[in-house]
């Protein structure tokens, strides 16, 4: 393996890069820094979060660009304030001993006056957020027309999240730039089709395969009933005593929910959803990475650009419904070269969506018992009796008090002592799994299914059979409304970012939501007849990207 002093860099950035500590490039860095380092050659660059794009693209954007000139040489382009900070963090870090270059961050939820001040006192390089940086082009605050490099950094989440309009507005105002680079984990359609429009026969580097999960993380599952999750996930976290995560739910609701539930019985969580502000945001991420916070849960939209050093856990509450949303997740761990688990909690209905991710995502999947209450009792018990054993008693004045000690407990033995302090720590343990129930959910015989179905009596009219034979809910028939929604994969959902925002506009639980169909333009969803009223009044009429929103009932569409 190549060392950075092999790759073409000059002194001053080799040195700024060994006092980091850093030896020997990540492979993504090996093979992108060589042809970069050329300023005049595209490049798509596809690698999982966590591998070392931010070096791969700027250590090579820092030795190209003209530091006589003070006007922007480079646009880098990323989905969120916090990979924006986190991008240039690094830049500050890797330009130690290159005087004159300047870097400043360009987002929003912070004010565009200093961003627009610190952009006129002469600036080389820009991170920003597509939203922010159209303002900034809009109000002539600043001009693309000198940039000479142009990098997309997690360009599929940027199309996820809707930035596909802007990213191309971005890439039209750039007349003339150099060379483009984009950096992605996934390659998408919709990425491959702004490749051809935008670079010219741009090289291709992947590092591991397309659109597959982090190797150096554990995947699992747990099979339990729809009604045990909540109950499921508080028993993951009491077995693992140490976990530093993120809890992933399809939306904001049950976020929220999840959040409050567990703070009530005394865990250290918070949510980060849509409906915070900038500043609650901030505040939830800082206590997160101070771990003041153990958990963290989150949505997919608002977990965009967390970058977090040391996460040993993700949870998928709800599986995704999209590979690429599950690579995504699982990234957040097992990152620089640390281990991680990804686990995701299923009813029996969805192990065969976990077969198919373990296809797609080329990763071998897990199938975990979820722990019993006694396991959960011990796991914990040996967990604070580490942690006893380990306690530093070296700065505290404890040889005073030790006196006062061996008299108090002068007729109470050792082993009783021991018995006190476990019963401080594990009362609330040992009452609440005294009489725990089994979670997991067991396969039944063919004689016990036989005779549930023949005592489900009339209620099997309640569930359709689909196409393909398969039983499945809310499939057209008595229980269930159809409707037509004029949104589709070309205003920038996917199903699971669509999912949740029809739930978030709506508030109704996912629970009423069937089958969802999704064309270019337009989709369709099963909802429960009761909650369809409730569905369109609330989505109905609203604007979406200044587009309005028509929803009704398909079957008037077709009338």
């Amino acid at each position: 393996m190549a060392t950075f002093g092999e790759l073409g860099l000059n002194e001053q950035i080799l040195k700024a890069v060994e006092e980091l500590g850093y030896i020997q490039p990540t492979p993504i860095q090996e093979k992108a820094i060589p042809v970069l380092l050329s300023g005049t050659k595209d490049l798509i660059g596809l690698a999982q979060t966590g591998t070392g794009k931010t070096a791969a693209f700027g250590l090579p954007l820092l030795q190209l660009i003209d530091i006589e000139k003070k006007h922007p040489q480079a646009l880098v382009v990323c989905p969120t304030r916090e990979l924006c900070m986190q991008i240039v963090n690094e830049l500050e870090l890797f330009k130690k001993h290159s005087k004159g270059i300047n870097v400043v961050a360009v987002y929003g939820g912070s004010s565009i006056s200093m961003q627009i001040r610190d952009i006129r006192r002469g600036v080389q390089i820009v991170v920003a957020t597509p939203g922010r940086l159209i303002d900034l082009i809009e109000r002539k605050a600043i001009n693309l027309e000198e940039i000479s490099y142009v990098v997309l950094d997690e360009a599929d989440e940027m199309l996820n999240m809707g930035f596909q309009d802007d990213i191309e507005f971005i890439l039209k105002n750039t007349p003339k730039r150099e060379s483009t680079w984009l950096f992605s984990a996934t390659m998408p359609a919709e990425i491959r089709n702004v490749s051809k429009r935008y670079m010219k026969s741009p090289e291709e580097i992947t590092v591991g395969k397309k659109n597959t999960a982090n190797k150096d993380v554990d995947h699992q599952f747990v099979v339990t009933s729809a009604q045990h999750r909540y109950e499921t996930l508080k028993r993951i976290i009491d077995f693992n005593p140490g976990m530093y995560g993120i809890i992933f739910t399809r939306t904001k609701l049950d976020a929220q929910e999840v959040a409050e539930k567990l703070t009530r019985e005394g865990y250290d969580i918070d949510a980060l959803h849509g409906d915070l502000t900038q500043q609650q945001r901030n505040k939830v991420m800082d206590e997160f990475r101070e771990k003041t916070l153990q958990l963290l849960i989150a949505t997919d939209v608002a977990a965009r650009g967390i970058d977090v050093v040391g996460i040993t856990h993700v949870i998928n509450y709800e599986l995704p419904d999209d590979i690429e949303v599950y690579t995504h997740r699982s990234g957040r761990t097992g990152r620089a070269g640390k281990t991680g688990v990804c686990l995701s909690i299923v009813h029996t209905r969805e192990t065969g969506r976990i077969r198919q991710i373990e296809r797609m995502a080329q990763v071998p999947f897990n199938k975990l018992e979820i722990p019993t209450g006694k396991d959960v009792c011990r796991k914990q018990f040996f967990y604070f009796m580490d942690k006893l054993l380990s306690t530093d008693i070296s700065h505290g004045d404890y040889e005073t008090y030790l006196p006062m000690l061996s008299e108090k407990f002068a007729d109470v033995s050792k082993e009783e002592v021991l018995k006190r302090v476990a019963a401080l720590e594990f009362d609330r343990f040992l009452k609440y799994y005294e009489n725990s129930e089994d979670l997991n959910a067991r396969e039944r015989s063919r004689d016990d299914r036989g005779r549930q179905q023949e005592g489900r009596g009339e209620r099997t009219s309640d569930r359709t059979r689909d196409t393909r034979g398969r039983d499945r809910e809310y499939g057209g028939g008595g229980n269930s409304t159809r409707l037509f929604v004029n949104l589709g994969t070309k205003d920038g959902f996917y199903k699971a970012s669509f999912l949740q925002f029809i739930l978030d506009m709506s508030d109704l639980s996912k629970e009423v939501l069937g089958r969802i169909d999704m064309k270019e333009m337009n989709s369709w969803i099963e909802v429960e007849k009761g909650a369809a009223a409730k569905m369109i009044g609330a989505v109905d009429g609203k604007k979406y990207k200044g587009r309005r929103i028509r929803m009704n009932e398909a079957d008037s569409v077709r009338r």
